[in-house]
């Protein structure tokens, strides 16, 4: 179980393409205030049908965007997240 679950499980349920939540928000919803692992957990959220976009330190938001349901598109959206070059399989 992840420390972040509740704000996978929050995220997976929103049903839109893409919004914001601020860093006050994602402590709310996850119980747990976001810290520097952030970077390691939000790889998690794939199964829920989301990726973390940006995450502005400035504005202290993160954009969440719904990965798209054309699997030709997914792969790409995946691979890009993972940091692999479409050459890469």
């Amino acid at each position: 179980m992840s420390k972040y679950d509740k704000l996978w499980e929050y995220v997976g349920g929103r049903g839109e393409d893409s919004f914001k939540l601020s860093f006050a928000q994602i402590a709310d919803i996850a119980g747990v205030p976001l810290d520097h692992s952030f970077l390691k957990y939000k790889k998690e959220l794939i199964p829920f049908g989301y990726t973390v976009g940006k995450i502005s330190m400035k504005e202290q938001t993160v954009t969440f965007s719904k990965i798209c349901e054309d699997k030709n598109t997914s792969r790409q959206v995946v691979r890009e997240f993972a940091g692999l070059k479409p050459s890469d399989r």
